[in-house]
């Protein structure tokens, strides 16, 4: 392929801002707000299942002390009209008295054993509505956290992506005025050769994969006509010679 002194050396020109527009994407993709919001956001389900399961204990909790309760006041409650049947003097079999009076007896202690229950409902119960408040202001706080990791990617990446539009733009002007033929080449070569189709000979050496050249080599490649796309035969990039290429 042949193609003007000139336009290969555009090349470089066009080099230089494809690297430039790879390192702008390997900074966007790499900036430390990415690994802060994977953390962030995982904290941040993990704390918002912690709160859905402390708020279904919490709810289970005050199912549990709402039969508590209602059974201490069925105890109550039959007690009571047992206490008003003995009070009202209706019953003078010495028998049912007994019978009444040991109820009443067995009452008052299952009324006793399940008051305990309560209070022991109400202390899980207070201790699962501490763990729901501890973990809803945990998880407001760990919404600031994302949001802010967020917001400062958001940022970072309107800043790098106007600097890539610009770098687009003078890209576009580069390109334009380069052969297709010869945009083609550094094209596929840039895909294969890790992103640098395109190098320059300087002192010696091929700036893309860095091989210096045996005198015999360099001697072979300036006796090639100057508009010869030349070819580094060790990583087959575009070699562009300048005036300082010394061939």
């Amino acid at each position: 392929m042949n193609a003007a002194p000139a336009d290969q050396i555009r090349l470089l020109d066009l080099q230089a801002i494809d690297s430039k527009l790879d390192q702008l994407a390997h900074r966007r993709r790499s900036l430390p707000e990415h690994a802060e919001i994977d953390k962030a956001t995982a904290d941040h389900t993990a704390l918002k299942d912690l709160v859905v399961a402390a708020e279904a204990q919490q709810s289970d909790t005050a199912r549990e002390l709402t039969k508590a309760e209602g059974d201490v006041e069925q105890v109550r409650a039959r007690a009571a009209r047992n206490q008003q049947r003995l009070d009202s003097g209706a019953i003078t079999s010495p028998k049912d008295l007994e019978n009444l009076q040991h109820e009443i007896g067995s009452l008052a202690k299952r009324q006793g054993d399940l008051e305990e229950v309560v209070l022991e409902i109400m202390e899980r119960q207070e201790t699962a509505r501490t763990r729901v408040e501890e973990l809803s202001a945990r998880l407001e706080h760990s919404t600031v956290v994302l949001k802010e990791a967020e917001a400062r990617r958001d940022a970072a990446f309107g800043e790098i992506d106007g600097e890539a539009e610009k770098v687009q733009r003078d890209r576009e002007a580069v390109a334009a005025v380069i052969p297709a033929d010869l945009l083609k080449l550094y094209a596929k070569l840039r895909d294969t050769q890790g992103g640098v189709g395109a190098a320059r000979l300087y002192q010696r050496r091929c700036e893309g994969c860095r091989t210096e050249f045996s005198i015999t080599e360099l001697n072979a490649i300036k006796a090639e006509p100057k508009d010869k796309v030349v070819r580094c035969e060790n990583c087959s990039r575009i070699l562009v010679r300048t005036a300082d290429s010394g061939v």
